[in-house]
């Protein structure tokens, strides 16, 4: 599960190198022809993989409940994030992970309740889940260029 692991804070550097290039305005930007914009993308992986990670786990998340409720699958921006939000979000880009990891090591993901994700691929485990929260994150990253192209 290294691996696995490391692709997910390769990622979330690169998404993190988003926060810390584009002020608070073009992070909040949602360009024409968009539904969301680059901080909510970024915000919507940490929320989904607590969901598919921690929750259908039947564990409680590292994030809170509000946190997930905003940016889960399904939602879109109904305001502009604070500052003090944003540097939050950075923060939870690479504390959620770890903590995670450390979860994983040390046996906590006992059940996981099965999940059919929109492609259709049943999650039955927690490895899957983590498995599957990359290629997730991998799209989302896909959004990011495409919104950075139009901000």
């Amino acid at each position: 599960m290294n691996w696995a692991f490391d692709i997910t804070l390769k990622n979330r550097a690169v998404l993190k190198s988003f926060i810390e290039s584009y002020d608070l305005a073009d992070l909040n930007k949602i360009p024409k022809g968009f539904n969301n914009n680059i901080i909510w993308n970024i915000a919507h992986v940490i929320a989904v993989q607590q969901s598919l990670v921690y929750k259908l786990s039947g564990l409680p998340t590292i994030i809170s409940e509000e946190m997930i409720d905003m940016f889960k699958k399904g939602t879109k921006p109904e305001r502009d994030l604070t500052q003090a939000e944003v540097d939050q979000i950075k923060n939870l880009l690479f504390s959620t992970i770890e903590k995670t990891k450390e979860d994983y090591e040390n046996g906590i993901f006992r059940n996981y309740h099965t999940y059919t994700v929109t492609t259709k691929s049943t999650l039955t485990n927690v490895i899957e889940a983590i498995e599957f929260n990359n290629f997730h994150e991998g799209i989302h990253l896909g959004y990011i260029l495409a919104l950075k192209k139009s901000v």
